[in-house]
């Protein structure tokens, strides 16, 4: 069995041994206990010019391809939020061609599919409310003409030029009034875009959650659900208890996910989550042992993934991206470890070393003689060897 060679912060070198795939198995149905969309990301061509500052040119057959996997596990995806850089190199033109595509691959999948609308077309940094509330429904008609559900994302714009609780009502109430079907709301923390702190008129969470609330209360049934990216499991248990029957909680944090899915005696969290892209395979697996009730089986294969789901999203937090594609790559998902806007480059050998460690304790790479030889080969060429 072939090692993986590990890379330590001060450059000393290790090698441990290779694990075996888990012996995970696809759903023969639908998944049932849970509600599961994984983030997915896109995929640039290895020989486009995906460098700082260049409109995104991605590999449409790999990036559609990705989507498939995550179908093929039961498993639904959420497109075009942050996962697939928004506001982090995927330009306005590559999202509205990534909602359209996926949408209609959904469609020819059988495949469920919910893309993120926000306000990020328009270039002026900053714009007045009833600017905020247009660009929000340009998305929002272009995104159910391709008839892809919605996921209201947190808006820059609004968070610059908003000056109360009052302020966000006014936005979400008119843009949800023009929603033709409902919607999940997106709460998205500062530790993933700091332009976003004091959210939903403030600071602190449960301030802003008492205005989330309001909003859905006040929707007339147009917020199906509400995805909590904020890190703290406290807050996501706090709003989900208080949310009404009409609302679902799907957790976005990435760092305590097993327990908020699983639940306890008051309720549970359906996931909309980043780090189910790098975990499909064991994601569905988890949610199949609930479906058959059986609880421990879910905390065996989902718990050890946690700790990796960390290292992904370790401070910077919004570049965790990086380790979703570098699992993809791993995996054998894209030909090459490289992102659009050259963010493959924004976390270091030891940081992804670190994340090859996890994965592989942790079930997570899915090809393990392809993924041991691709990271030790990535090594070599950085002079690195056991």
């Amino acid at each position: 069995m072939t090692d993986l060679t590990l890379l330590a912060a001060d450059g000393a070198v290790s090698t441990v041994a290779l694990e075996p795939a888990p012996e995970h198995r696809k759903p023969a149905g639908p998944l049932r206990s849970r509600v599961a969309y994984a983030a997915a990301h896109v995929i640039p061509k290895p020989f486009g010019d995906n460098t700082p500052g260049q409109p995104a040119d991605i590999d449409w057959d790999a990036t559609l391809a990705f989507r498939h996997h995550v179908w093929s596990w039961g498993l639904g995806v959420a497109d075009a939020m942050d996962t697939a850089q928004r506001n982090m190199g995927l330009d306005a033109a590559a999202t509205r061609e990534l909602i359209a595509r996926s949408a209609a691959e959904a469609r020819s999948a059988g495949g469920a599919v919910v893309v993120g609308v926000n306000t990020d077309h328009v270039d002026d940094a900053t714009l007045s409310l009833d600017q905020v509330i247009d660009a929000y429904k340009e998305q929002l008609h272009f995104t159910e003409d391709a008839g892809a559900g919605v996921v209201l994302m947190a808006s820059r714009h609004l968070a610059r030029v908003a000056t109360s609780a009052a302020d966000y009502e006014r936005v979400y109430g008119e843009v949800l009034a023009a929603a033709s079907t409902p919607v999940i709301l997106h709460w998205l923390g500062e530790a993933f875009d700091p332009e976003l702190r004091g959210y939903f008129g403030a600071a602190d969470w449960p301030a802003a959650s008492d205005t989330l609330l309001r909003i859905i209360e006040n929707s007339a049934g147009r917020v199906t659900g509400v995805k909590m990216s904020l890190l703290k499991a406290e807050s996501e248990i706090a709003v989900r208890r208080r949310l009404p029957a009409s609302a679902r909680m799907f957790t976005g944090d990435d760092f305590n996910y097993v327990g908020l899915i699983e639940g306890d005696d008051e309720g549970y969290s359906d996931a909309l989550l980043g780090a189910f892209a790098a975990l499909a395979p064991s994601a569905s697996a988890a949610i199949q042992a609930l479906d058959a009730g059986e609880t421990a089986r879910y905390e065996r294969i989902l718990g050890p993934t946690e700790e990796l789901s960390r290292q992904i999203f370790t401070a910077p937090t919004f570049y965790y991206k990086t380790g979703v594609a570098f699992l993809s790559w791993l995996n054998g998902h894209q030909q090459a470890f490289s992102m659009i806007g050259g963010m493959h480059s924004a976390r270091s050998l030891p940081s992804l070393s670190e994340i090859v460690r996890l994965a592989n304790a942790s079930g997570a790479l899915e090809r393990p003689e392809l993924a041991a030889a691709r990271w030790n080969g990535l090594l070599a060429q950085n002079g690195i060897t056991a």
